[in-house]
């Protein structure tokens, strides 16, 4: 559902991801509410130094257990991994919360979701 998720991006946006891996974790995220978590470097907030010599991936973690916990559901499953995965690429784009929940809500009107 990550990949299929990844896939439903836009291709301009898909060729755009750099240097990010996505993670799945089995359990439930260490409070029992996070779907998902952005570890990294934003690429707004990447300087012209960035990149010179290695350099780690940034991180986007999916809980699986906190997602399936609260999706209600297995038919809500993939909507509810498509709208995770999106949220945390919008923060490796450097999108800050209130600019990705508005995404959101035209990613839902649009995709419906």
């Amino acid at each position: 559902m990550i990949n299929e998720a990844v896939e439903a991006l836009p291709e301009s946006i898909r060729k755009k991801l750099d240097n990010v891996d996505i993670v799945l974790e089995e359990g439930e995220s260490p409070n029992n509410s996070l779907f998902g978590l952005y570890h990294g470097v934003s690429q707004l907030d990447r300087g012209s130094s960035y990149g010179i010599g290695p350099t780690l991936p940034d991180k986007i973690t999916v809980w699986k257990g906190t997602i399936e916990k609260y999706a209600g559901g297995e038919s809500n499953l993939p909507g509810l991994v498509r709208r995770v995965v999106w949220h945390e690429i919008g923060h490796h784009f450097g999108f800050d919360e209130s600019q990705i929940r508005r995404l959101e809500e035209k990613w839902e009107k649009e995709h419906k979701i």
